[in-house]
């Protein structure tokens, strides 16, 4: 007997210690959404405004993505797509007006959860109030404020913290890290209201830009011939901008009435007034009218916007800084991308919406110790819509099959990994800032976009030509065979992505020009 016992023990040994090994640990993951914030405002990107050293370093530790783009260049749907990994016309939430979000559909966070995983969302949301698929949350009401923020409670409270928002959110998404299960794999999104309209900086960050003087943009001066849609958008720095609403330039400081200035404490507002104050009245004693005027309030514009830029690199460095403090950072996936680009100045304009490169590019980088090689610079196109099954395959997690976007790891980690030649694109809101509904798809050469409702109309670029898109090439000739091409692969990419209001438009008799 005892003969056998060692023969079988020497038979089975290997299957054994191979049954005793611990299985692979799940990556931890922490997704940072900011809101409106361009590439071209991060150093990581080359464009020289402003440092941004914590954006940076994820680039430095990991992926910069120069070809990431939106699927809908719009807030709340943009963080729709996010966490449903499907686009606009199959999560629902098409625009900020008439859409809501049904949190009852399936999305990343609730396969990640069903996966072991303990799952939190602290920051801006913007898809409603209620959640669905996460441990814990305490989000923004809607857009959120900059000062003393209310957050919306899991037990349907609603509490105000005193402080400026970024620093506030990161506090409260270190305390959720502080407190969770750890003995379990986190998925954690942080959701920054900055820099989304109305710019208002951090107090230790007034005037760090005021002694720079930033370039007009080559189009700053664009008249739009050419292109119907953007000369009737409202979003023109020169004449849409407001003076208060926007640029803080008020009649008077003794009482504003502004929300944003209304809600601060004494010693807030009194800060804000020091600052705000004296750059009105210097501006008063210019009386600058015209192209003077307009260039004042674009510079105005960019020292605000980078300003709170800056508060939002600050608290993500903080959030690397936790993770290094606390044994975290070789195996948790940070990656931080904006909802969308944004203008600061392109075309004369601020917001985003637009099809154009500056709305529908977004700044996306990784960090993902052990898997993405440090330094790595990506030109595939990837898309929002693939941060769901990215994480998932991370997770080593099924992804659905009604989930439409890819998983990037392929992209950085297999050499023979294709990828996408060509993406699809469709903007449904119809109200602020006279921006036309409009559906296209881009490839690493041209774009075609087909407008509707307010105006009825095709674009076509080239972009290896013309990467400002100031010359509409659609009708003209020598780019028929383009045309036809390109329509053809945008029905196949509507057809794909099963989006039937599109797929009617390009059937109706009004497509054709």
């Amino acid at each position: 007997m005892k003969h056998l016992l060692v023969f079988i023990t020497l038979l089975c040994g290997p299957y054994l210690a191979v049954a005793q090994q611990p299985a692979p640990k799940k990556p931890n993951i922490i997704i940072i959404v900011s809101d409106d914030h361009a590439y071209q405002a991060i150093s990581a990107y080359g464009q020289g405004l402003m440092p941004t050293p914590a954006i940076d370093r994820i680039a430095k530790e990991g992926v910069r993505f120069d070809k990431a783009y939106v699927t809908n260049s719009i807030c709340g749907p943009s963080r729709a797509v996010i966490l449903t990994g499907k686009y606009s016309n199959k999560n629902g939430y098409k625009d900020n007006e008439t859409s809501s979000f049904d949190p009852r559909q399936n999305s990343f966070a609730k396969e990640l959860r069903k996966g072991g995983y303990q799952t939190a969302w602290i920051g801006k949301y913007h898809l409603g109030h209620k959640l669905e698929g996460f441990d814990h949350w305490q989000v923004l009401p809607g857009q959120g404020e900059y000062y003393n923020p209310d957050f919306l409670m899991m037990d349907g409270s609603t509490k105000r913290i005193e402080g400026y928002v970024s620093t506030v959110t990161e506090d409260l998404a270190e305390s959720w890290l502080d407190q969770r299960d750890k003995d379990k794999p986190f998925c954690l999104v942080i959701g920054h209201k900055a820099t989304h309209r109305v710019w208002l900086p951090d107090e230790q960050d007034y005037g760090r830009f005021d002694g720079k003087t930033f370039p007009i943009p080559p189009t700053f001066y664009d008249t739009y011939a050419g292109r119907k849609a953007a000369q009737q958008q409202e979003m023109s720095i020169a004449k849409d901008m407001q003076m208060g609403y926007d640029l803080k330039m008020f009649a008077s400081y003794d009482s504003v009435r502004e929300g944003a200035v209304k809600r601060m404490n004494a010693a807030q507002q009194a800060r804000f007034r020091a600052y705000y104050e004296p750059i009105k009245k210097d501006l008063d004693a210019r009386k600058l009218t015209g192209k003077a005027l307009a260039e004042w309030k674009f510079q105005r514009y960019m020292r605000d916007y980078l300003s709170t830029a800056a508060s939002l690199d600050r608290n993500i460095g903080r959030t690397l800084s936790y993770l290094d403090n606390h044994q975290l950072k070789d195996n948790t996936i940070v990656i931080y991308l904006s909802d969308q680009g944004f203008y600061l100045g392109e075309h004369g304009w601020f917001d985003k919406r637009w099809m154009y490169e500056e709305s529908f590019r977004t700044p996306m980088v990784m960090r993902y110790p052990g898997v993405v090689r440090p330094g790595t610079v990506s030109d595939a196109f990837v898309l929002n819509l693939d941060i769901a099954p990215t994480m998932l395959q991370a997770a080593g997690l099924p992804v659905p099959p009604d989930m439409q976007g890819e998983s990037m790891l392929p992209l950085l980690t297999g050499a023979k990994a294709k990828g996408r030649d060509a993406m699809y694109y469709h903007y449904y809101e119809n109200g602020e800032h006279a921006v036309s509904p409009q559906f296209g798809v881009r490839t690493r050469r041209y774009k075609l976009i087909r407008f509707y409702k307010r105006v009825n109309d095709w674009e076509l670029y080239d972009l290896q030509k013309d990467p400002q898109e100031m010359r509409n090439l659609y009708g003209q000739k020598g780019y028929e065979k383009i045309t036809t091409d390109l329509k053809k692969q945008l029905s196949s990419l509507i057809d794909k992505y099963e989006d039937d209001e599109a797929r009617q438009l390009m059937t109706a008799k009004t497509a054709a020009r």
